[in-house]
């Protein structure tokens, strides 16, 4: 009989397992926050509908983790795209960032195959989209540590909320960001009183909140609401919100409150404005005939319960002089920017009003409004050392020689925009819906008028809709930034551009051939010391001269760390 070798036996051992693996551990318990509007659960009794749709999802950008996500705006009335008063504002936002203080570099994650020290995880995650950064916090527990750090930090999120999502999963997005003090919402859904409740509880020391309605969606929000939302953020200062239709009338009272932009108003019957820190106001009314909105009384309340009120924006059909009266009357010494616009009733009787009670304006803007050249003469005489720029768009009553007096007059001027003040008849009637027969002498005056500039420090200069305009000589050393669309009747033999600077010029709708002249002209090739001079023969066809078009040529631009000239590079936009 064979005996198999059978192995030795093994003496027991101990095995030693941690006393946490015994511990007994708490029961975890479901979610205390509503999953239709996030509010907590105890004692709520929620009125929102269980649908039964998936849960859909929404975007979130966590700045500066990621580019700011670029949005198709509501398609407003033609015209009501207007710019506010600190649009013109080109100042260089820089957006803070989360503080590394807290990532310790000797602290290493494990993720399986090797280390890697917190501060490299960081440095990869507050890069990635949130969508992203919630699926890596799926992977281990390290990496879900570090997310949670990311998501802390983040003091402003940009929100995409699509059609039909929940406003618990809103909520439960707002409530990882501890620090959270900015917040902008783009609503592809609709804005409710749901979602501003969210917003309140999650969001408890916010400081900036806009919205943002997009084509499609309607804000549901009415002015008791939005006033008992600004009455509890005691840190709120700045708000701004798309689609204010549904207001009807609202008491905004706040301490802390000093920006303020609210769009798409409509027959208001009382606004009442009890913020004594308020910094800037920009109502942007829709442009409706029927609108009832008393803008008399309500620039009566502004100057006696904001007296730190520095811009001011107002865009309305119902602006008349009585309104820029009572606006006179309330002596705002602060007062730094004025925009009234679309106001047709607003005259030169207006301006000098305006001029009398304030005359350190920096901006100044009256598009849309009956002024003419004598308008822009007092706006000369007033503010020649404090007026940096001046908007005057669709004013048909000012022509080119007035816009050359002002550009001549102000020398601190950087910006002017005389969009379809420089009109050929058809435009200008066509506009006005008149039915007044012109004379072909003042259709041929309206037709052939030019303008010569010559300024120092003018970075901008809007002449877009002038069909009127057929001669255009500018001598701007600083400009930057031309606008010429729809700018038809200029003929290129008369265009003469001697702005070393120019970066864009805007040329959609205008000739080809007016197209390449400018082109041409701003092109790099084109050498800095060509002579500008055109040539003409004298009276007996013996001899021709050099005439020079009105301005020196400038000196070419060295730079002082190179012995090359710099060249200009400019881009000509034609679609």
């Amino acid at each position: 009989m064979h005996y198999h070798h059978l192995p030795h036996p093994v003496p027991p051992t101990t095995t030693t397992f941690p006393d946490s693996m015994f511990s007994k551990k708490g029961k975890r318990r479901g979610n205390y926050n509503c999953g239709r509007c996030g509010q907590p659960k105890k004692g709520h009794v929620c009125h929102l509908p269980l649908t039964d749709s998936v849960s859909p999802s929404v975007t979130t950008v966590i700045t500066p983790l990621s580019e700011p996500i670029q949005v198709k705006q509501r398609n407003h009335q033609p015209g009501s795209n207007l710019r506010r008063a600190l649009s013109f504002d080109d100042i260089d936002v820089t957006e803070g960032t989360e503080s590394d203080d807290d990532v310790a570099d000797d602290v290493e994650v494990d993720f399986g195959s090797g280390k890697l020290p917190v501060s490299c995880v960081w440095e990869v995650m507050r890069r990635l989209p949130p969508v992203d950064l919630l699926s890596a916090a799926k992977v281990c527990t390290g990496w879900r540590d570090v997310s949670k750090m990311v998501w802390k930090a983040a003091e402003e999120v940009r929100v995409r909320v699509p059609k039909g999502s929940r406003v618990g999963f809103v909520g439960s997005v707002l409530q990882k960001c501890v620090k959270l003090g900015r917040l902008k919402l783009i609503m592809e859904s609709d804005m409710d009183s749901t979602m501003l409740a969210c917003i309140a509880f999650a969001c408890p020391n916010l400081e900036s909140m806009e919205i943002v309605m997009v084509e499609g969606s309607v804000n549901r929000i009415t002015g008791d609401e939005l006033g008992r939302f600004v009455a509890d953020k005691r840190c709120l200062t700045t708000l701004k919100m798309d689609g204010c239709a549904s207001l009807g009338s609202f008491v905004l009272c706040s301490n802390t409150l000093s920006t303020l932009w609210l769009s798409d108003l409509h027959s208001l019957s009382k606004m009442v404005f009890n913020v004594p820190n308020l910094n800037e106001i920009s109502l942007d009314f829709t442009r409706q005939e029927n609108d009832s909105t008393d803008l008399t009384s309500m620039m009566d309340g502004l100057g006696r319960t904001c007296p730190k009120l520095q811009n001011i924006h107002i865009a309305s059909l119902q602006l008349s002089h009585s309104v820029v009266l009572s606006l006179t009357a309330a002596n705002l010494r602060g007062l730094r920017m004025l925009s009234l616009v679309l106001g047709s009733e607003i005259t030169d009787a207006s301006v000098a009003a305006i001029s009398k009670c304030y005359s350190n304006l920096e901006l100044l803007d009256l598009s849309g409004s009956s002024i003419s050249d004598s308008g822009l003469g007092i706006i000369c005489n007033v503010f020649p050392e404090t007026l940096t720029r001046l908007l005057v768009a669709l004013c048909p009553n000012i022509t080119s020689s007035g816009i050359q007096f002002a550009t001549a007059q102000l020398p601190l001027l950087e910006l002017i925009d005389c969009g379809m003040t420089i009109c050929d008849s058809d435009t200008q009637y066509e506009k006005n819906n008149s039915e007044v027969e012109i004379s072909p002498n003042s259709k041929l005056h309206l037709m052939q008028q030019k303008l010569f500039i010559k300024h120092a420090r003018l970075k901008k200069l809007s002449l877009w809709g002038c069909s009127g305009l057929d001669s255009l000589y500018l001598s701007c050393p600083n400009l930057n930034d031309l606008n010429l669309n729809l700018c038809k009747n200029l003929v290129p033999e008369k265009l003469v551009l001697q702005c070393s600077k120019l970066e864009h010029v805007h040329a959609v709708g205008c000739e080809d051939v007016l197209i390449q002249a400018v082109q041409t002209q701003v092109s790099d090739d084109s050498a800095s010391s060509e002579s500008h001079y055109s040539r003409k023969r004298m009276a007996d066809g013996s001899k021709r001269v050099g005439i020079p078009f009105l301005f020196s040529q400038p000196m070419p631009d060295y730079d002082k760390t190179s012995w090359k000239i710099r060249k200009r590079r400019c881009t000509v936009v034609v679609e």
